[in-house]
């Protein structure tokens, strides 16, 4: 069974949860393409280095989920990219298993492939089944993005993609989350405001 990305559910709203995710490690490409073809053309990329392209040829093991979003040019966000006006660009990233650090995790031999990273986040998920099409990522956000800010809370970086299955699993069985990071102070079973 595939590893899932860790998370603590801190409070729950309609139409979707407020998370704490622990730092985490991403190996993460760039990718100029449509959005729907972004995670195609970086999965080979990110497949080859956790199946032994890298420094001691080892496999990491693949976890969910794969983690996309707009980028923008001066990708200097604390979260996993930030929000950017460059339509076509897109970094699609593998969240790697909880087990390895920046010192255990082995180096990519592809020079596109970057391991960063990312710092605790209080985030906004929202879970969908279905396609992975622009379209309806973008109704997803807005229905979350609406939601979080009628419970009051306040969006305080990029939202991504998540994405669960592999491209065989049938859409109707297909997990996926939008994700938006949140300021707010909560405490784990919090009732909903």
């Amino acid at each position: 069974m595939t590893e899932r990305q860790r998370f603590d559910v801190l409070t729950r709203f309609t139409g979707f949860e407020v998370r704490r995710y622990p730092a985490h490690l991403v190996a993460e490409v760039d990718v100029d393409s449509s959005f729907t073809e972004a995670g195609n053309r970086a999965f080979r990329v990110l497949a080859a280095f956790i199946s032994g392209a890298n420094n001691t040829r080892g496999k990491v093991a693949m976890t969910a989920p794969v983690v996309q979003e707009q980028a923008s040019i001066a990708m200097t966000s604390p979260v996993v990219q930030e929000s950017g006006d460059e339509a076509g660009h897109q970094v699609v990233a593998f969240v790697m298993p909880a087990e390895f650090s920046l010192d255990t995790l082995p180096t990519p031999s592809d020079p596109r492939v970057r391991i960063r990273e990312i710092p605790v986040q209080v985030a906004a998920a929202r879970t969908f089944r279905g396609r992975w099409s622009e379209r309806i990522y973008q109704e997803q956000l807005a229905e979350l993005r609406g939601a979080v800010l009628k419970a009051g809370l306040e969006i305080s970086g990029p939202p991504r993609f998540a994405r669960f299955d592999p491209p065989w699993t049938p859409w109707f069985l297909r997990h996926n989350e939008v994700v938006l990071p949140v300021f707010g102070q909560f405490e784990p079973d919090e009732p909903p405001a």
